[in-house]
């Protein structure tokens, strides 16, 4: 079982290949191991503000190398823990829970005379979860999800990668909220500070997932007894892209909750993962060859998986608003 506290201080990520879960995997399998880490305190990271911060993107990191669509529940859950401590909440006990905030071409949950409706796309963990933070214009929301007024969709979540996530659309449908179930002032969820080292952390997801392919393509080499000059530079530009979007969080887990503009610094760690994931997708497949794509079902699905999920990064869009505060800064200067 996974245990933080004896994790090295060196880096984020293990020097020993962690096991993955086994295959074929499926929803309930998913749900059966996060239960299994929740039960063992292995989903009790530690939380932000406490010096930490380093020890909880290791954590989340190794989770991705396991496993992308685990990761993605268990990091959820993690992130709902923190927002809760940080508004002087605690959870229900037991219970696991889920952010879920997505607000996609005109979609997304709306609070009217004290009723959460709408539909919420990209609800990961959807018939798994008991409880979720649901956002709903400038309010956060916390929902029991066994109300009958939570209505879902599985059906909806059509993605190969990715696909254990238990993801798909949810619709509200004029859930009572009580007063005690507001967390939070408006506009809260989104200003606090916590916000940014969040979106961080599902960066260090995303390099568990890269460093995952990179495990696979490592073996197969040992296996194959013999790498050429080319996939041999294919594996140092993995490696390269990996180490120095490794380094990079490393540095801004010692930073960013002192930081000046903790945005900036998330931003940067975020388009640096994006373009080193990028960089490992472009590569693993081209130092293989076909074979391994289309006769390793684990390496296929980790290519796939990481597709899906950096996909949170919404690719240009992140990035103009990134130049958009190096410009601002240079101007203020």
């Amino acid at each position: 079982m996974i245990t933080w506290e004896e994790r090295p201080t060196h880096g984020l990520l293990e020097d020993l290949t962690p096991k993955p879960l086994p295959l074929p995997r499926s929803t309930s399998s998913i749900g059966a191991d996060l239960r299994t880490l929740q039960a063992a305190g292995a989903l009790e990271l530690p939380q932000p503000g406490t010096g930490g911060l380093a020890g909880r993107w290791a954590a989340l990191a190794a989770l991705g190398r396991i496993d992308l669509t685990l990761a993605r529940l268990a990091e959820g859950h993690a992130d709902a823990v923190t927002i809760l401590g940080e508004a002087g909440r605690a959870p229900v006990p037991g219970a696991l829970y889920g952010v879920w905030a997505a607000k996609s071409a005109g979609t997304g949950a709306v609070l009217e005379d004290g009723r959460l409706s709408g539909t919420v796309r990209f609800c990961s963990g959807l018939s798994l979860l008991d409880r979720a933070l649901v956002a709903a214009g400038d309010r956060l929301v916390e929902v029991d999800l066994t109300d009958p007024g939570v209505q879902r969709h599985p059906d909806t979540w059509q993605a190969v990668g990715m696909d254990a996530s238990d993801s798909g659309d949810v619709v509200f449908d004029g859930i009572l909220v009580a007063a005690d179930a507001l967390i939070g002032p408006p506009d809260w969820y989104l200003g606090r500070p916590g916000f940014a080292l969040g979106s961080a952390g599902v960066a260090a997801v995303w390099l568990g997932g890269a460093a995952a392919i990179a495990d696979t393509i490592l073996a197969h080499l040992r296996d194959t007894g013999r790498a050429d000059d080319h996939q041999l530079a294919h594996l140092g530009a993995i490696h390269t892209a990996i180490r120095s979007a490794e380094a990079l969080l490393l540095h801004a887990a010692g930073t960013i909750e002192t930081a000046t503009d903790p945005w900036h610094v998330a931003f940067t760690c975020r388009a640096a993962v994006e373009h080193a994931v990028h960089q490992v997708l472009d590569h693993a497949p081209r130092l293989t060859g076909a074979g391994p794509l289309c006769r390793d079902r684990r390496f296929a699905q980790r290519i796939a998986d990481l597709e899906v999920y950096v996909r949170q990064h919404h690719a240009e869009r992140d990035l103009a608003a990134l130049g958009r505060q190096v410009l601002g800064a240079e101007e203020s200067a």
